[in-house]
């Protein structure tokens, strides 16, 4: 393998989640030690604190996408600036896939929190993991990526 990932930094051990916990996986871990990985932490790219109060991604009546904290705080241009920001990070550093904390309102793919905060999921995907599929940078979770190979 010489092709080089972006990883979610929480993954890598990184204390950096809205809690200031992180969700360790050693696999990836791995990656980041051999070199083979890049992790970031977009929320912390968009200047938001850690820890933080935790944030959801909620559409608004006219189909927009805002991304609320539990306070009620609209977080949306944090969460936009870091998404920028690690989509410059990969095109500097040619990275084509990346492996992102599932759920996140930044990283989640495929299933994203609904807003209400009371723990239910919907379809879709976070700030980040949908910029950088937009720019063609293939994008899955530690739930659905296979390292052992």
């Amino acid at each position: 393998m010489c092709e080089k990932y972006l990883v979610s930094a929480c993954l890598a051990g990184e204390n950096c989640r809205y809690d200031g916990k992180d969700c360790r996986y050693e696999a990836i871990v791995e990656l980041v030690r051999q070199g083979k990985a890049i992790p970031v932490c977009p929320e912390q790219l968009g200047g938001l604190p850690t820890p933080r109060c935790p944030s959801e991604i909620v559409r608004t009546k006219d189909g927009t996408v805002r991304v609320i904290n539990r306070e009620g705080r609209d977080c949306t241009r944090e969460f936009l600036a870091g998404a920028q920001k690690t989509l410059e990070l990969a095109k500097a550093h040619g990275v084509r896939k990346a492996i992102l904390k599932s759920k996140s309102p930044s990283c989640g793919c495929g299933q994203v929190y609904d807003g209400t905060f009371s723990g239910k999921l919907t379809k879709g995907y976070g700030i980040t993991a949908k910029l950088l599929m937009e720019n063609q940078i293939e994008v899955c979770t530690e739930n659905d990526v296979n390292l052992d190979d």
